[in-house]
C-alpha cells in the first residue's frame, strides 16, 4: 500500500461510522465505474479501428472540412 493510501486510511478512520462507510461507498463505486469504463472500452476496439478507417478514408478522399479557428 501507498504512503498516500495509507494517510487516507487514517484520515478515514478518525471519522464517525457513518462517514466511513459514505466514503467507502464512493470509493467501491468509483473503482466499479472505472473497471466498466475499462471493459467498454477493451470491448470497442474493433469498432473504434473501423470508425478510425472510414474517417481516413473519408479525409484521403476529400470529404472532411478542417474545422475553422
Amino acid at each position: 500500500m501507498t504512503k498516500l493510501m495509507e494517510e487516507a486510511f487514517a484520515a478515514v478512520a478518525k471519522l464517525p461510522e457513518d462517514e466511513q462507510n459514505a466514503i467507502a461507498a464512493l470509493v467501491v463505486e468509483e473503482m466499479t465505474s472505472e473497471k466498466r469504463w475499462s471493459e467498454l472500452f477493451a470491448a470497442s476496439q474493433d469498432q473504434l479501428a473501423h470508425l478510425a478507417d472510414e474517417a481516413l478514408r473519408d479525409w484521403q478522399s476529400g470529404k472532411t472540412k478542417p474545422f475553422p479557428d
